[in-house]
């Protein structure tokens, strides 16, 4: 299957035809959120991990799949796809006829793998002995079947703690790979870090506990999964080194297992392809004080930005009032809902002159924003746009 000969959907407009953010808010004055995407920048990121990564990138669709996203990252070089979802597959298949999908869901409902196997997906996770026994009676035997096991992680240093819900223990996972490997076309092993995993050496350890499983279950690995993680520039957070620190780490954490042959390296980054990529406009419902009562929230597209603490870029776009204050003012914000946990302490400097009827844009949020939305107390309203802007952030080096 030649990958670089795709039937895609048809491409958006050139990123010089785009509008720009502060043109649109000038004419159509948005009182709903308005989502833009930055496809040059997704782009561009994209390209830079595939051009870095000493092996297979596979993008993690749950971290943004709108369509725009998905034909912005395959502009980037990806070829590759991990859904963990039915849902996800179809919609990737339906972009790409010709992409390949893995299927990297630990837990999966049996008629989910039927769909997945239907759709021409052949790469599985899993963790557990059930897990395995339940992929191969929906898939066919015989066939270029993949499976890969997930191994469990101790708590790193990553902004969002992954473990205790996925993941096989050592002795667990050395077993589960004797087990697959007499099924199995492809067998690999899988790990995540967590996700904004800012230290390289994350990764080392990882790849250490790697090696120990694959010498414990005495069985050939053909692929190792370094999983995603691999972190965004956010305001007030530590500064990501940059990517080829982490590369270099895996690399050369590879060669120290000193294995009498060389697994394929894959990775499912996310955040790092797409955060960059995407900002909301939301307008001022009422100032007091230091606290700007806007028309998104936590339960919207600021998800990070409640509990998690995450603070974003903004701006202040005020295309007919007066010139914005010189001075600045720190600003909690609080989001559209009747629930009073619908705040997110930022801050977020702004000009001091903020006032109702502004617009803000709150930039950073390519990575988990749009796809968290949900429709509490009836605020589903969003329109969602391409623009030209850059990132609200500088990209890293």
């Amino acid at each position: 299957m030649d990958l670089l000969r795709l039937r895609t959907a048809p491409r958006p407009a050139p990123a010089a035809l785009l509008p720009a953010v502060a043109d649109l808010v000038a004419v159509e004055r948005p009182e709903a959120p308005l989502h833009c995407l930055r496809p040059a920048t997704i782009t561009t990121d994209t390209a830079a991990f595939v051009a870095g990564f000493p092996g297979d990138v596979m993008y993690a669709v749950k971290c943004n799949p709108e369509p725009a996203v998905l034909r912005a990252v395959w502009d980037g070089g990806v070829r590759h796809f991990d859904c963990a979802s039915a849902q996800e597959v179809a919609l990737v298949r339906s972009l790409f006829p010709e992409a390949a999908i893995h299927f990297m869901h630990p837990v999966k409902s049996r008629p989910a793998i039927r769909a997945a196997w239907e759709a021409g997906v052949r790469d599985y996770a899993l963790d557990h002995a059930d897990e395995l026994a339940k992929i191969r009676a929906e898939t066919v035997a015989g066939e270029d079947l993949g499976l890969f096991v997930r191994l469990a992680l101790p708590r790193g240093r990553a902004v969002y703690d992954l473990t205790g819900k996925f993941g096989a223990p050592l002795e667990d996972a050395a077993a589960l790979l004797r087990a697959a490997r007499p099924h199995a076309a492809r067998l690999g092993l899988c790990f995540h870090v967590g996700s904004q995993c800012l230290d390289p050496l994350a990764w080392r350890e990882a790849m250490r506990l790697a090696g120990a499983v694959i010498a414990r279950a005495g069985v050939a690995v053909d692929v190792i999964d370094v999983g995603g993680g691999f972190p965004a520039a956010y305001p007030g957070m530590e500064t990501p080194l940059p990517l080829g620190a982490f590369f270099a780490e895996i690399e050369a954490s590879l060669d120290a297992l000193d294995l009498p042959y060389l697994p394929r390296l894959w990775a499912e980054p996310g955040r790092a392809l797409v955060a960059g990529g995407a900002s909301v406009v939301v307008q001022v419902l009422l100032r007091r004080g230091d606290a700007l009562y806007v028309t998104d929230g936590v339960y919207g597209s600021l998800s990070d930005a409640g509990a998690p603490g995450f603070r974003f870029p903004a701006r202040l776009l005020r295309p007919d009032g007066p010139p914005a204050a010189a001075a600045s003012c720190d600003y909690m914000l609080f989001g559209p809902t009747c629930d009073s946990a619908d705040r997110m302490a930022g801050p977020f400097p702004l000009p001091a002159d903020v006032a109702e009827g502004d617009w803000i844009e709150i930039g950073q949020l390519g990575a988990y924003g749009g796809c968290l939305r949900t429709g509490f107390n009836g605020f589903d309203a969003i329109r969602t746009v391409e623009v030209r802007d850059p990132p609200m952030l500088p990209a890293r080096d």
